[in-house]
């Protein structure tokens, strides 16, 4: 995904988690903030951000943030947006048949549904069908990625979804987008969430996998480059 029009700025601070005050080209600006996670280790004063100038412009807040310059790492997008749409334009080259997003299973809306058609040993045409649930990984310690950076049972939930839907014979990926360059590789968060470590484990077991998407990260781009499944 590309964005069309972005600016940069320094970050000053942050008041609630949806809004910030960014200086850009010597004036402090209120931005809206992609991201409604803590991002205490991103965004420090004066930090370099980049943001995207908003389509509407009437509305009340003229500029999104959707990237930072962590200090002594790099570029990390923080678009909390972007992990889905980078997965859809990846998705469409990986030969499946049908990709339908924002699919209702259970009580949850779970990212996207696949589906592969192939020949069984008859002959007859059958539907391999996949659930995919999608996070984005901006915490980054000691060159491995982590999730989540604040406690979240909703991915708790999500989660358990797939585990079900596991043991009813769809195929089940956990996927996580990891928005900077260089780490391969995502751990759950049990500092910050210990119940969700638990829950990984448990879908795990119940045959969840788990997929690592790295990307490449510009200051107008977000793009998945490659996949890998934990434990190959």
């Amino acid at each position: 995904m590309v964005y069309q029009n972005i600016v940069a700025g320094r970050f000053v601070d942050r008041p609630n988690r949806f809004i910030a005050h960014v200086e850009i080209n010597g004036v402090v600006e209120t931005v809206h903030v992609k991201n409604t996670g803590r991002c205490r280790e991103l965004l420090l004063p004066g930090v370099r951000v980049i943001l995207e100038v908003a389509a509407n412009p009437d509305r009340k807040t003229k500029y999104d943030l959707i990237a930072v310059y962590k200090q002594g790492f790099g570029l990390i997008n923080m678009d909390s947006q972007a992990p889905n749409k980078v997965v859809a334009e990846w998705l469409a080259g990986q030969g499946y048949d049908v990709i339908k997003p924002e699919y209702k299973y259970g009580s949850s809306r779970i990212d996207f549904y696949m589906e592969k058609f192939r020949l069984d040993d008859g002959g007859q045409e059958v539907s391999e069908r996949y659930l995919m649930e999608v996070k984005g990984c901006t915490l980054e310690i000691d060159g491995i990625g982590y999730f989540p950076d604040a406690p979240t049972e909703r991915g708790i939930k999500h989660l358990k979804e797939l585990a079900g839907a596991a043991g009813q014979g769809y195929h089940c990926i956990m996927a996580y987008v990891i928005q900077m360059e260089g780490i391969n590789e995502v751990r759950p968060n049990i500092t910050t969430h210990p119940a969700y470590g638990k829950a990984v484990e448990e879908a795990i077991a119940a045959g969840v996998k788990v997929l690592f998407l790295c990307t490449a990260v510009k200051e107008n781009e977000l793009r998945i480059v490659t996949g890998r499944y934990l434990g190959e």
